[in-house]
C-alpha cells in the first residue's frame, strides 16, 4: 500500500478511536433472535431491527427451503435480462395488496431501492426537498439525481413551506423517511401531502422502520395516516420487520413500469435471491393473517420506555418502539455499551456521523420476541450501570 495513504488511514483510524466513534463489530454465532450468542456468551439482543421475529420464524425457513429446492440458490442475471423468476413477480403482486397500491417493483436493498428511484425520477434542473435527518441512502440517492437539493428543519412544515415559497424550476420532489430510525419519531406525512398538493410537488416516503410496524397489520405509514392514493413513491425494505433481506418500490403502474426502464440498479444488478423471495412472501402472508405480532412489539415498546422514564433515563421523543437512550457524548456512550455488553445486554452505542455531536447513544431496538422477563431483566442491568456512570 501506498505509504502516504496508510499514514492517512492510521491517523483516520486512531481519530475516530480517541473520540470513541470507532465501530466494534459484534460478530453473532447463530440465528438472529431476542437472545444471540456473540464470542460464546448469549446475550439479551437489543441492537437488531428484526421487529418481529421474523428473520428466524419457522415458517420463512422452512418457505427458503422450499424456494431452495425448486428454484436453486442464484437468479442468474438482472431482472431485464433473465433474473426474474415466477417467485419475484408473485412478492410484487403480494406486495401490492398489502400495501394497497397498483403495483410495487424490487430491488437488491432498502438502500438500492433509493438509489434506484431518486435519480429515476428527478435529475438536473428539478428541485429536491429533504429532511434534514433523512437516511443516508435517501441523501446518497438525492446526490445521484444531480438536482438542486433544498434541506429543510426536522419535521418542521414552517421550514418546509418557506423553502417550498421560493419557488424552483423543473420537477419538485418531496422525500421524508418515514420513521427517523435514530429518534423513532413519525414524519408529519399528512401535512407534507397537503404542502405537495399546494405547491404541486412529488411526494416520497421512505418505510423502511414503518413497515411491520405502523399501521393495520404493519402495512406501513400511509395506511397509518390513511393516505392511500396520496404519496407518489413509497419506499421500502425486507430487512427490517419483515426479516429477510431486499427492498421495494410501491406506487402507481405506470410508476413501475418506468423504473423497470430507468432504475439503474434494477438493470445493472442481479435480482434478490430466491430463498430470499420466499422468506418474504411468507413473513407477507404472516402479516395478512394475523395482527398480534405487531400488537407485541407495541406493548413491549411502551412498557419498555415507560420504566426507563420512572428510572431516570431520557429516552427522548420516540412516538415508536425504537428507544434512544440519550447519553449525550460518544465516548461515554461507547464505554455504556460496553459495560452493558459485560452484563449480558447487547445494545451498540451510536454517534457521530450518524448522529449529531454530542447526541450520541444507546439505540434499543425492542423485538415482538422478547417476554417481559427479558425487558425487566434489561431494565435492570440499564439501571446498575447507568448509576454505576452517574448517567441516573
Amino acid at each position: 500500500m501506498n505509504e502516504n495513504f496508510q499514514n492517512f488511514i492510521d491517523a483516520e483510524l486512531n481519530k475516530l478511536k480517541e473520540e470513541g466513534l470507532y465501530n466494534q463489530i459484534r460478530t453473532l454465532e447463530g440465528p438472529q433472535g431476542a437472545w444471540v450468542k456473540i464470542n460464546g456468551k448469549e446475550l439479551l439482543n437489543f441492537s437488531s431491527n428484526n421487529y418481529l421475529g421474523l428473520a428466524n420464524h419457522p415458517e420463512t425457513v422452512k418457505a427458503a427451503k422450499k424456494a431452495l429446492d425448486i428454484y436453486g440458490i442464484g437468479p442468474g442475471a438482472v431482472r431485464s435480462i433473465a433474473g426474474t423468476m415466477t417467485l419475484h413477480e408473485e412478492l410484487e403482486e403480494k406486495l401490492a395488496q398489502f400495501k394497497r397500491v397498483e403495483a410495487t417493483l424490487t430491488f437488491q436493498s432498502g438502500f438500492n431501492a433509493n438509489l434506484a428511484v431518486i435519480p429515476a425520477i428527478v435529475g438536473k434542473g428539478d428541485t429536491i426537498y429533504s429532511d434534514e435527518l433523512n437516511h443516508a441512502s435517501i441523501i446518497d440517492g438525492c446526490r445521484l439525481s444531480k438536482a438542486e437539493i433544498k434541506i429543510f428543519k426536522h419535521g418542521d412544515m414552517e421550514s418546509l413551506e418557506a423553502l417550498l415559497k421560493e419557488g424552483a424550476s423543473g420537477r419538485k420532489l418531496i422525500v421524508t423517511d418515514g420513521v427517523f430510525s435514530m429518534d423513532g419519531d413519525i414524519a408529519p406525512l399528512p401535512e407534507i401531502v397537503k404542502l405537495a398538493k399546494k405547491y404541486d410537488c412529488l411526494t416520497m416516503v421512505d418505510d423502511a422502520h414503518g413497515e411491520g410496524v405502523l399501521g393495520s397489520h404493519g402495512r406501513g405509514i400511509v395506511d397509518h395516516f390513511d393516505l392511500h392514493g396520496e404519496v407518489d413513491v413509497e419506499i421500502g425494505t425486507f430487512s427490517k420487520a419483515i426479516g429477510t433481506v431486499g427492498g421495494c418500490a410501491a406506487g402507481s403502474e405506470k410508476l413501475v413500469e418506468y423504473l423497470k426502464q430507468r432504475a439503474r440498479p434494477f438493470l445493472f444488478s442481479s435480482a434478490v435471491t430466491p430463498p430470499d423471495i420466499a422468506a418474504t412472501i411468507k413473513s407477507i402472508e404472516i402479516l395478512e393473517k394475523d395482527d398480534s405480532l405487531v400488537q407485541k412489539l407495541w406493548n413491549n415498546g411502551d412498557y419498555f420506555k415507560e420504566k426507563m422514564r420512572e428510572a431516570g433515563f431520557d429516552v427522548g421523543h420516540s412516538q415508536t418502539p425504537i428507544t434512544p437512550v440519550m447519553i449525550g457524548e460518544a465516548k461515554t456512550a461507547s464505554y455504556m455499551s460496553l459495560c452493558l455488553f459485560k452484563e449480558g445486554v447487547f445494545a451498540q452505542s451510536i454517534g457521530f456521523p450518524t448522529v449529531p455531536r454530542g447526541k450520541a447513544r444507546i439505540r434499543v431496538m425492542i423485538s415482538a420476541t422478547h417476554s417481559r422477563e427479558d425487558l425487566d431483566f434489561a431494565l435492570g442491568k440499564f439501571k446498575k450501570v447507568g448509576k454505576e456512570l452517574g448517567i441516573i
